[in-house]
Order: structure tokens, then C-alpha cells, then sequence
């Protein structure tokens, strides 16, 4: 009989053998930015940043670096709506969370169900303001946060010093272009679907400046261009029983 050991190297050794037809703009940093991969990325931003509103359901992994070096994954799922200029809700289900985000245009709410705790504050006007206030001063970042901002491709280009197109790939059945893009501490891959509708379609962040550069990952498995939304969508109200607790500040944290 095989040792464990034997089996695992036997698998390796196979999972070796499959990586050799890889494509070879995939085994080689190219240098500087290409023109083709900023081009992709800024459509697709540019083309998001005109929907006035959408829906999209998400599969999210979180790594988390032990102080062994060993990583261990998490799983969660959410689904966020959104209506411009102000107007989101995000659930979150998952390994380590379950967490609703309601943000109506005047008030920001976080939410626990399963616990039925919940926190309420002042929020500004539009999207773009409420998101940097919840990063600044909650240290709330919302799913996929950055891709909601009408600067998008701003943002996700900031301080990046490398990119380049991967190749082609498939994300939920959906053909894409596969981009990636490296700043002084992360690395970047986003997958954006073919087409008219260049939607994001996954995305891989590495954190290089952590121990063993541990990743998060979102994978975009249902666009609804045409939703149809209520008041209710987005206004929060309590269930019964929930409790009322206060945002601690950043700052004091």
C-alpha cells in the first residue's frame, strides 16, 4: 500500500505534468504596462460605471495565513443591489460572516440576522462619498467595493507599475479576458467577459506585503443588468427582538 506522502507527491507530480500546456504569456512578467490591457480593464470600468442600476450574486474566498505558514480558506456568499446614485444593500452568508448592508441615501446600517444586533449612522449623499466614509471611519468595505465607484479604473490603477493580458479564459461559462496588473504591495487579475456587456466576471487580489501572500477572491456568477428594485430594497428595518448597538470609530479602535 501507498503512504499518504507517496500519494500526495503522485498527485503533485501529475498536477505538474498538467500545467505544461499552460499558456506562455502566463509564465513570464512582461514589462511596463500594455496599452491592450489598460484599454480592456478601463471599458469594462467605464461600461459598469454608466449602469444606473444592477444586481450581482457573488462566491468570495478569503486566505488567511496561520502563524504556522499554513493557509486556511473561507467561503462566503453575497448578493448586492445597487441604484445610483445612492442607493446599495449587500448580504453577506458564509464561514465567518452573516451581514447585511443597507445604505438608502441618508444612512448607513449594518446588520447581523443570525444574532440580531444592528448599527445605524449618518451617511452622505451619493455612493462614492458613503463607501469612503465607511473605510475611513468604520473600516467597512463593502463587497467588491471598488468596482462600484464611477473612478474605478482610478482606483484599481493606482501606483501599478506592471500589467499585461494573460490570455482567455472561462468564468461561469462566460469567455473572458484575463488581465493582470502588480503595485509595489498587491497583485491583480481580473477576468472581464467578452462583448458588448464587458462586466467583471472575477477578480484575484494578492497581498504581497503578508507573510506568504494570502489572496482574496471573487467570482461574479450572476449579472442582472434590468433589476427590479422597491423601497423596501434598501431601507432597513429591524426584525423583532434585534438590538441596537453603536459603530465603534475608527480611531478608536
Amino acid at each position: 500500500m501507498r503512504s499518504p506522502a507517496r500519494n500526495t507527491r503522485a498527485a503533485m507530480a501529475a498536477a505538474l505534468l498538467l500545467t505544461v500546456a499552460a499558456p506562455l504569456a502566463a509564465l513570464a512578467q512582461p514589462a511596463g504596462i500594455d496599452p491592450e490591457a489598460t484599454k480592456l480593464l478601463k471599458a469594462s470600468t467605464d461600461f459598469l460605471a454608466r449602469q444606473q442600476r444592477f444586481s450581482v450574486e457573488t462566491r468570495n474566498t478569503l486566505e488567511v495565513v496561520l502563524t504556522s505558514g499554513q493557509k486556511i480558506q473561507f467561503d462566503h456568499a453575497a448578493r448586492m443591489w445597487l441604484q445610483r446614485p445612492n442607493k446599495l444593500r449587500a448580504d453577506r452568508t458564509g464561514d465567518l460572516v452573516e451581514q447585511s448592508f443597507h445604505y438608502d441615501g441618508k444612512s448607513l446600517t449594518l446588520s447581523n440576522p443570525g444574532e440580531k444586533y444592528y448599527a445605524t449612522v449618518a451617511a452622505p449623499g451619493t455612493l462614492e462619498e458613503m463607501l469612503d466614509m465607511a473605510r475611513s471611519k468604520l473600516d467597512i468595505v463593502a463587497p467588491a467595493g471598488d468596482l462600484v465607484y464611477k473612478n474605478a479604473y482610478d482606483i484599481l490603477m493606482t501606483d501599478v507599475t506592471q500589467g499585461f493580458v494573460v490570455g482567455k479564459g472561462v468564468v461561469e461559462g462566460a469567455r473572458c479576458d484575463h488581465l493582470a496588473f502588480r503595485a509595489p504591495h498587491v497583485d491583480l487579475q481580473i477576468w472581464i467577459q467578452e462583448g458588448k456587456e464587458p462586466l467583471p466576471r472575477k477578480l484575484v487580489i494578492t497581498t504581497r506585503d503578508v507573510a506568504n501572500a494570502p489572496q482574496f477572491s471573487v467570482v461574479m456568477t450572476k449579472w442582472n443588468l434590468k433589476p427590479t428594485f422597491t423601497p423596501q430594497t434598501f431601507s432597513f428595518r429591524p426584525p423583532s427582538g434585534a438590538k441596537q448597538v453603536e459603530f465603534v470609530p475608527l480611531a478608536r479602535r
